[in-house]
């Protein structure tokens, strides 16, 4: 009975040595390069995306800058004793900045024109547009997750 086992302990590790070697000898022979097909991108364009940043640049980025310096401006009045500042008007003035700096950001991406040439100063004529097409992009979404329910 222990001739037996040990005879299979043998074909055993026979055949894990023949699989180590040689499942994977031909693998950097075979293998083909792979190209991935460029698929049509249903995204933002880059001119759009760029004419967005800017906009959020002027829109956002000047009152949130606005927003963060009021405590500093607040700080060198009070310690030098120039005024004296209450600390709730310090955080109404930059809260007011900051929630117009968030305004900004909306105005800022949804005033942007999707034509090749860009739009007017304001943008405010595409503004509807944009908010229709913000609505599309999520209609397929909402309309997957309803079938499945």
């Amino acid at each position: 009975m222990k001739k037996k086992q040990s005879k299979k302990k043998t074909q055993n590790k026979k055949k894990k040595n023949y699989f180590e070697t040689s499942a994977f000898a031909n693998l950097e022979k075979t293998s083909i390069p792979v190209t991935k097909p460029k698929r049509s991108s249903s995204g933002i364009p880059k001119y759009v995306a760029d004419r967005m940043a800017k906009r959020i640049f002027f829109t956002a980025g000047i009152p949130t800058i606005l927003g963060m310096s009021v405590f500093v401006v607040s700080y060198i009045i009070v310690t030098r004793n120039i005024a004296e500042i209450p600390p709730s008007s310090t955080i109404a003035i930059s809260a007011l900045f900051f929630l117009l700096g968030l305004a900004g950001l909306s105005f800022g991406i949804l005033s942007a024109s999707w034509d090749k040439e860009p739009g007017s100063f304001f943008g405010i004529e595409n503004i509807p547009m944009n908010i229709q097409r913000a609505k599309a992009a999520f209609k397929p979404a909402t309309q997957n997750f309803e079938d499945k329910s």
